[in-house]
């Protein structure tokens, strides 16, 4: 599907018209009054593709995404009530041609082909005097700094408006006020971009300056339930590969870790995380870090299960089975595995973990905490990570 809007072809029409319900038209309607509502029509573009992503499972929509959980639950141990994410969330408009910029808008078409902004939506006229609008939930963006590599720093939320605009944060999701308006932004093809080969530090300025609904990178996508990360083909192809971190997990192996107690052999098991936990599995002190076997002794709390006191150093945390990562487009690098994050107990690179305990991601209306990329748990502890000590030759 391409499309591309159609400036100056918006026009005022009663609620009754034709031009709201036909369906060989894409339009995106802005309901004013009861009788009121302002149409602006879209037509094809044979230098562009869309794709839409949203909660819907009808033919519109590309990619369909569900709400996200948390943490080590399965759907039936986990009851969602009620979704937050948009049935049509978001859509996504690609180049065809070279440097094949994606742009994200916030809304998708139904199979009607039309996106209807109620009455009670957020909407405004522009002083261009084009429409614009937002969705109930919002669609928000982060787009790292320095791109996504081992030197990425996180950005800075923003929210994306349904014709692409940028702008801050409303004080809560659903807040019937907009945030302002990102300076220096143009939505076109016109908008200023870095150039290929400038410095770290001239595109970071520019992208402070002139912020865009250019998705790069890294980009990180948050439809209120569930957060997206954008990878383009240039950045996996320098990111590391399912076999590089299976073989990272037998160089591992190969070292022969050992519980610093118990003196059994460690070894982390060849799939992602289940439900059953292997006998030669690793475990961790989250507090500390030192890995061991798993045992049963060491309890300080009858109330806190997972709390026990590491036998190396005396310091009393969490006491957790450790996963390794296995979700290669989550890696900022290629290191060794050596970081695990806090509570959950998933294992990856010391600047991946770091990376992704400084990211505050979307939570509920108005909240924003780290969580761990793996499995979605929230973060805890100091820094969120900590460094494992093994016992032997790994280190």
């Amino acid at each position: 599907m391409e499309l591309s809007r159609i400036f100056g072809e918006t026009r005022i029409v009663t609620v009754s018209s034709s031009a709201i319900s036909c369906k060989g038209q894409h339009s995106i309607s802005y309901t004013l009054s009861r009788n009121q509502t302002v149409v602006v029509e879209y037509t094809h573009d044979k230098d562009t593709d869309m794709f839409q992503v949203g909660r819907s499972t009808e033919s519109p929509i590309d990619f369909v995404v569900t709400d996200t959980i948390s943490g080590g639950q399965n759907n039936d141990e986990a009851q969602i009530t009620q979704s937050t994410i948009s049935r049509f969330a978001c859509r996504i408009v690609c180049d065809r041609n070279e440097p094949y910029t994606a742009r994200i808008f916030a809304a998708g078409f139904d199979s009607s082909k039309n996106i209807f902004l109620g009455e009670k939506a957020a909407k405004w006229k522009n002083p261009d005097g084009h429409m614009d609008g937002l969705t109930t939930n919002g669609v928000l963006v982060m787009h790292p700094r320095g791109g996504f590599t081992e030197e990425s720093q996180p950005g800075v939320w923003r929210e994306i408006s349904v014709c692409g605009d940028v702008y801050t944060l409303r004080e809560t999701r659903s807040a019937q006020q907009r945030g302002k308006l990102v300076s220096g932004l143009h939505s076109g093809k016109g908008t200023k971009l870095p150039k290929p080969g400038s410095s770290p530090e001239i595109q970071n300025l520019l992208q402070v300056e002139s912020e865009t609904n250019v998705l790069q990178d890294g980009s990180l996508i948050d439809l209120c339930g569930a957060t997206l990360l954008w990878r383009t083909a240039d950045g996996l192809f320098q990111a590391p590969t399912q076999k590089h971190i299976e073989a990272l997990r037998q160089e591992i192996n190969a070292a022969r870790p050992q519980c610093p107690v118990g003196l059994n052999t460690l070894a982390f098991p060849s799939i992602s995380r289940k439900e059953v936990v292997e006998e030669k599995q690793p475990w961790a002190y989250l507090s500390c870090g030192h890995v061991h076997g798993h045992h049963n002794w060491g309890h300080r709390s009858d109330t806190e299960a997972n709390e026990r006191e590491c036998p190396m150093c005396r310091t009393v945390g969490p006491y957790v089975p450790l996963w390794l990562g296995c979700e290669a487009g989550f890696y900022v690098d290629a290191g060794p595995p050596t970081h695990a994050f806090t509570p959950c107990g998933h294992v990856c690179s010391e600047k991946s973990a770091k990376y992704w305990s400084q990211i505050p991601l979307p939570h509920g209306t108005h909240a924003f905490h780290a969580a761990c990329p793996f499995c979605a748990t929230q973060l805890a502890g100091e820094q969120n990570c900590i460094k494992l000590i093994f016992q032997g030759p790994v280190d």
